[in-house]
């Protein structure tokens, strides 16, 4: 196992997906995280801005003009997290992919240790869950909105998930380029989940630490995102129920 993992370090290539909306206050710093955290494999950065009004474009534009290695991509209008996850996946060309959000929430340095069972060959898919360590300081609606939506994620596709909606989605790239995704906005985490479970890949999780935000610090997933989770778990349940056997 210890000489496949080395082999798998110099040949694997990590592509760490960043969507961004109206991040100018956490943005550079999430860049910087992902540059400087070690990680057992190369890396590439693509940043998504996903038509910020704020100063996040001038922000990137910046840290694009010190680091010739970073890739960001600006799309003209707000198009939802779903649309911009899509689009950095098209880009990656590593063969890993990775999801980090740009608000903080979730250190970057976590990372290395969710990557390291695909590397090393034992699964192809890794959820970082944030309910693994116990109960997160987070506002008991949020909680329960979550499990809820857990839960019935499990229920619908007989799964034994603790965090479906996690950021912290990371997969193989072959994996990620075979899910049929067509999500634009927060659905994406759903519609992710449910394609994987339908098309029989094993989701590893392991315990991640968050730091939770407010609707007043920036949190932009509001109830209108969960009414529509459910939509998207129901729906795709019943049409891969005709599809998968």
């Amino acid at each position: 196992m210890i000489a496949y993992y080395a082999f798998a370090a110099v040949s694997e290539r990590i592509s760490i997906v960043v969507p961004v909306f109206n991040e100018e206050t956490t943005i550079a710093a999430v860049v910087d995280r992902l540059f400087t955290i070690a990680l057992p494999a190369p890396r590439e950065i693509i940043v998504v801005n996903d038509g910020s009004r704020d100063g996040t474009r001038g922000v990137l534009d910046r840290l694009a003009a010190s680091r010739s290695e970073l890739i960001v991509i600006h799309v003209p209008q707000n198009r939802g997290k779903g649309h911009a996850i899509r689009t950095g996946y098209a880009r990656a060309t590593g063969t890993v992919v990775a999801i980090q959000d740009a608000d903080l929430e979730l250190d970057p340095a976590q990372l290395a240790s969710l990557v390291a069972p695909i590397l090393a060959g034992d699964t192809g898919v890794v959820y970082g869950s944030r309910f693994l360590a116990g109960r997160p300081n987070a506002p008991a609606a949020t909680l329960v909105a979550n499990r809820a939506l857990t839960w019935l994620t499990n229920v619908l596709y007989g799964a034994s998930l603790t965090d479906m909606e996690t950021c912290y989605k990371i997969m193989r790239a072959d994996i990620a380029r075979a899910l049929p995704l067509a999500a634009d906005r927060f659905d994406i985490e759903p519609e992710i989940t449910a394609q994987l479970l339908l098309h029989r890949h094993s989701i590893v999780e392991q315990a991640v630490v968050f730091s939770p935000r407010s609707r007043a610090a920036g949190k932009k997933i509001g109830w209108r995102d969960g009414v529509t989770a459910i939509r998207v778990l129901v729906g795709l349940r019943l049409r891969g129920r005709r599809r998968v056997p």
